[in-house]
């Protein structure tokens, strides 16, 4: 596992990000752990979080992208704070795009803010995690709008690794219905792994949190993923 991983998962830790406990989801699911990227609030937790963000999106995408757009609201931050740090890390700048909820008719008006999208453009979507799909299928209409752009792909910071709608993860099942590949700064596999291990354990992975994200597993894990825990 590379060492930007490994500090994004102890990252998440100390930042109260990622939770070990008894959650229940939008879903309805009962999961063993939460991860709430609202929790990065000060201005060192939102340049980390984006200098991981670009360590990641260079690692799967390169740096041969034009534009950064993250979904409203969340993805909005992430956008900016991910297209400073490339420009800090790498010394490439890209611009960021994100959508308003609601059409802007006065001033800067339009269904978007930041760089306008447009033919040619090359985009990568940046979101916290993904566990239906549904920010992506209220924006990609949006973007595809715009003009003959490309989507090179979509990076969260956590897959969760368990099942969409179907069998799938909810991450594959995105990849499989708008063609664009997708990636994670780390899975919850890598948590599991590092947190579980003599280098990253610090008493939040207890053998009882083990067993309940075993168990969670078991039950709705990704058929891809049926194996790892």
């Amino acid at each position: 596992m590379e060492d930007y991983k490994k500090e994004f998962i102890s990252f998440m830790v100390e930042s109260n990000v990622l939770k070990f406990g008894e959650f229940t989801l939008k879903s309805g699911r009962k999961s063993p752990f939460y991860m709430n990227a609202g929790a990065y609030v000060t201005g060192t937790q939102l340049r980390r979080l984006g200098q991981y963000y670009a360590k990641a999106i260079v690692s799967r995408y390169g740096l041969d992208f034009d534009v950064l757009f993250g979904p409203a609201y969340k993805g909005i931050p992430l956008s900016v704070a991910a297209a400073m740090a490339i420009s800090e890390l790498y010394g490439v700048d890209v611009r960021y795009c994100s959508n308003r909820k609601e059409i802007k008719d006065h001033g800067d008006a339009g269904i978007l803010l930041g760089s306008p999208v447009k033919d040619g453009d090359r985009v990568v979507i940046i979101e916290d995690v993904t566990t239906s799909g549904k920010s992506i299928e209220e924006t990609f209409p949006i973007l595809k709008a715009q003009g003959n752009i490309e989507i090179k792909g979509l990076m969260v910071s956590l897959d969760r690794m368990e099942r969409g709608k179907g069998t799938k993860s909810a991450l594959a099942e995105v990849s499989e219905l708008y063609g664009f590949p997708t990636g994670a700064i780390v899975t919850m596999a890598e948590v599991y792994e590092y947190l579980g291990s003599a280098e990253g354990g610090n008493g939040i992975l207890t053998e009882e949190n083990k067993a309940a994200v075993r168990a969670y597993y078991a039950q709705y894990g990704a058929e891809e993923y049926k194996d790892l825990f």
